[in-house]
Protein backbone atom coordinates (compact mmCIF):
# COMPACT_ATOMS: atom_id res chain seq x y z
CA UNK A 1 0.00 0.00 0.00
CA UNK A 2 1.24 3.47 -0.88
CA UNK A 3 1.18 6.23 1.71
CA UNK A 4 1.37 9.94 1.11
CA UNK A 5 1.72 13.13 3.10
CA UNK A 6 0.88 16.62 1.95
CA UNK A 7 3.94 18.52 0.71
CA UNK A 8 2.93 21.77 -1.02
CA UNK A 9 0.36 23.66 -3.01
CA UNK A 10 1.40 25.66 -6.08
CA UNK A 11 -0.52 28.62 -7.47
CA UNK A 12 0.00 30.54 -10.70
CA UNK A 13 0.04 34.27 -9.94
CA UNK A 14 0.08 37.43 -12.04
CA UNK A 15 2.61 39.30 -9.89
CA UNK A 16 4.73 37.13 -7.62
CA UNK A 17 6.01 40.04 -5.50
CA UNK A 18 2.49 41.31 -4.78
CA UNK A 19 1.30 37.78 -4.03
CA UNK A 20 4.17 37.13 -1.61
CA UNK A 21 3.39 40.43 0.13
CA UNK A 22 -0.30 39.46 0.40
CA UNK A 23 0.38 36.06 1.98
CA UNK A 24 2.96 37.52 4.36
CA UNK A 25 0.56 40.27 5.46
CA UNK A 26 -2.72 38.35 5.60
CA UNK A 27 -1.63 34.85 6.67
CA UNK A 28 1.67 35.97 8.21
CA UNK A 29 3.57 33.28 6.30
CA UNK A 30 7.36 33.33 6.20
CA UNK A 31 9.25 33.17 2.92
CA UNK A 32 11.65 30.25 2.59
CA UNK A 33 14.31 29.38 0.06
CA UNK A 34 13.26 27.90 -3.27
CA UNK A 35 15.62 24.92 -3.18
CA UNK A 36 14.31 23.40 -6.42
CA UNK A 37 15.53 25.92 -8.96
CA UNK A 38 16.80 29.41 -9.69
CA UNK A 39 13.43 30.38 -11.14
CA UNK A 40 11.36 33.33 -9.96
CA UNK A 41 8.97 30.96 -8.19
CA UNK A 42 8.85 31.91 -4.52
CA UNK A 43 8.11 29.64 -1.60
CA UNK A 44 6.33 30.35 1.66
CA UNK A 45 6.19 28.10 4.70
CA UNK A 46 2.83 26.72 5.78
CA UNK A 47 4.71 25.33 8.82
CA UNK A 48 5.36 21.71 9.73
CA UNK A 49 7.30 21.31 6.47
CA UNK A 50 4.33 22.24 4.24
CA UNK A 51 4.77 24.92 1.61
CA UNK A 52 2.96 27.35 -0.67
CA UNK A 53 4.71 27.86 -4.02
CA UNK A 54 3.83 31.01 -5.97
CA UNK A 55 4.67 30.62 -9.64
CA UNK A 56 4.79 33.80 -11.74
CA UNK A 57 2.57 33.57 -14.80
CA UNK A 58 1.95 37.24 -15.68
CA UNK A 59 0.48 36.47 -19.11
CA UNK A 60 -1.67 33.47 -18.19
CA UNK A 61 -5.38 33.50 -17.57
CA UNK A 62 -6.14 32.49 -13.99
CA UNK A 63 -9.49 30.74 -13.68
CA UNK A 64 -11.07 30.65 -10.26
CA UNK A 65 -13.87 28.67 -8.71
CA UNK A 66 -14.78 28.64 -5.02
CA UNK A 67 -14.92 24.84 -5.05
CA UNK A 68 -11.19 24.92 -5.90
CA UNK A 69 -9.66 26.31 -2.73
CA UNK A 70 -7.20 25.45 -0.02
CA UNK A 71 -8.04 25.43 3.65
CA UNK A 72 -6.02 26.36 6.71
CA UNK A 73 -7.07 25.74 10.29
CA UNK A 74 -6.51 28.04 13.25
CA UNK A 75 -7.22 27.79 16.95
CA UNK A 76 -8.63 31.34 17.00
CA UNK A 77 -10.79 31.97 13.96
CA UNK A 78 -12.50 34.96 15.61
CA UNK A 79 -9.17 36.80 15.92
CA UNK A 80 -8.41 35.99 12.28
CA UNK A 81 -11.79 37.40 11.22
CA UNK A 82 -10.94 40.61 13.12
CA UNK A 83 -7.56 40.64 11.34
CA UNK A 84 -9.33 40.46 7.95
CA UNK A 85 -11.67 43.29 8.97
CA UNK A 86 -8.70 45.50 9.94
CA UNK A 87 -7.14 44.76 6.55
CA UNK A 88 -10.49 45.54 4.86
CA UNK A 89 -10.57 42.10 3.25
CA UNK A 90 -14.06 40.81 2.56
CA UNK A 91 -14.97 37.28 3.59
CA UNK A 92 -18.06 35.16 3.25
CA UNK A 93 -19.64 31.84 4.01
CA UNK A 94 -19.85 29.06 1.40
CA UNK A 95 -23.03 30.61 -0.07
CA UNK A 96 -21.30 33.99 -0.58
CA UNK A 97 -23.14 35.78 2.24
CA UNK A 98 -20.85 38.78 2.82
CA UNK A 99 -18.98 39.02 6.12
CA UNK A 100 -20.65 35.91 7.54
CA UNK A 101 -19.11 32.79 8.99
CA UNK A 102 -20.68 29.35 8.75
CA UNK A 103 -20.93 26.50 11.22
CA UNK A 104 -20.77 23.19 9.39
CA UNK A 105 -22.86 20.17 10.33
CA UNK A 106 -19.83 18.78 12.20
CA UNK A 107 -19.54 21.97 14.30
CA UNK A 108 -16.53 23.43 12.47
CA UNK A 109 -16.65 27.19 11.92
CA UNK A 110 -15.38 28.40 8.54
CA UNK A 111 -15.03 31.46 6.33
CA UNK A 112 -13.79 32.06 2.79
CA UNK A 113 -11.89 34.95 1.24
CA UNK A 114 -9.90 35.56 -1.93
CA UNK A 115 -6.27 36.43 -2.48
CA UNK A 116 -5.22 39.16 -4.92
CA UNK A 117 -5.35 36.70 -7.85
CA UNK A 118 -8.86 35.56 -6.98
CA UNK A 119 -7.94 32.21 -5.42
CA UNK A 120 -10.28 31.12 -2.65
CA UNK A 121 -8.91 30.39 0.81
CA UNK A 122 -10.92 28.72 3.55
CA UNK A 123 -10.04 29.35 7.18
CA UNK A 124 -11.62 27.04 9.74
CA UNK A 125 -11.21 26.00 13.36
CA UNK A 126 -10.81 22.27 12.71
CA UNK A 127 -7.77 21.82 14.97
Amino acid sequence: MLTFSFNHIALSVKNVNESVAFYKKVLQLQEIENTASNSKTRWLSLYEGKQLHLIPRPNSEIKINKAVHFALATTDINSFIEHLKKLKIDYSDWLDTPNKDYIRKDGIKQIYFQDINGYWIEINDDI
